[in-house]
């Protein structure tokens, strides 16, 4: 017979720690688990004593991890979450079609859903859910059916599809242009004239983040000294976007991503086409292997390729609209 710290622990007892774990209140994480408190302590207590270990420090009015116990959490807590993401990939499976993307936060804001409406319009029973976070999700992850990623080729698995490549170009508001045309704004005719502006930087300490900087596109327009009226540092891209159209400065856009804003109008390139330059790195879609085979998916990875391609005629990469587009 086994002895107690030998049993397999029971799934009650560590969603019991985890809740407690994460609120470091007992009678919280009763009311989360809809039991009592007595049950969530009898719980922990039956646990510690299958570990041989105690988890909490229990003051009167405070709730602490152990060693121990930290320890633990590190494990169960990334467990009950795969488990909760099968659970719900098997109720899906068995009620609506569901597609799962994950895609990074100005991605997901600037060109995936300003365009989703058509995909749903056409395809009224799926559904689809989007993950938009920098932290890049694990492919093997339960539920997850597609990855639209942005990096080298040299990063992503077997099977990726190039969507298309990146180019950047200073970018202002209309308002802002109809006021330098006007002689209500310092002149914005070539790359020395941004010594007269604010330019929103974003602020990436990546590799690939190199080539999105000013001092990129400075040095390559032959400014490598420019120092602008001031800067204004920015987390994500699509803030970038937000503060040149709310004509705060000018802005250092990724093309793809603002092609719509462009030919509406509602951003300028002050230097035309001549302000253009290429990134190495490119975006890619990635389908998960448990996600092959699904109509569903196969379904909305047509539809982002067609988008994708129109991307690529938008921002003139008319090469890669023939031939394979897969990494090599």
């Amino acid at each position: 017979m086994n002895s107690p710290r030998q049993r397999a622990l029971s799934l009650g007892s560590l969603r019991a720690f985890e809740a407690v774990a994460r609120r470091l209140n007992f009678s919280e994480a009763a009311d989360e688990l809809h039991v009592t408190q007595s049950a969530v302590s009898r719980q922990i207590k039956g646990l510690e004593e299958e570990l041989g270990a105690p988890l909490f420090q229990r003051g009167t009015r405070h709730v602490q991890l152990t060693a121990d116990g930290n320890t633990l959490l590190r494990v169960v807590a990334p467990w009950l979450d795969r488990l909760d993401a099968g659970v719900r990939q098997i109720r899906q499976a068995r009620g609506r079609r569901v597609v799962h993307v994950t895609t990074f936060a100005s991605f997901a804001s600037l060109w995936l859903l300003p365009q989703m409406e058509a995909f749903q319009r056409d395809h009224p029973d799926i559904d689809i859910r989007v993950s938009a976070s920098d932290r890049l999700l694990e492919l093997d992850e339960p539920d997850l059916d597609l990855a639209l990623r942005y990096c080298d080729a040299r990063a992503v698995p077997p099977g990726a599809k190039r969507m298309f490549g990146e180019v950047l170009t200073p970018v202002i508001s209309r308002r802002l242009a109809d006021q330098i045309a006007t002689g209500q704004a310092p002149p914005l005719a070539a790359p020395a004239d941004l010594a007269q502006y604010t330019l929103a930087e974003e602020d990436d300490n990546r590799p690939s983040g190199e080539f999105l900087s000013w001092r990129h596109w400075l040095a390559v327009q032959g400014q490598p000294r420019l120092q602008p009226r001031r800067w204004l540092y920015l987390t994500f891209t699509y803030q970038q976007v937000q503060s040149a159209l709310a004509g705060q400065g000018v802005a250092l856009a990724r093309v793809p991503l603002v092609t719509e804003l462009l030919e509406r109008g509602d951003l300028v390139e002050p230097f035309g086409p001549q302000g253009r330059i290429p990134s190495p790195t490119s975006y890619w879609l990635i389908a998960t292997e448990a996600s092959r085979g699904r109509v569903e998916v196969a379904r909305f990875c047509e539809w982002i390729e067609s988008r994708a391609a129109d991307t690529r005629r938008a921002i003139g990469e008319v090469p890669h609209d023939e031939g394979p587009t897969e990494a090599d």
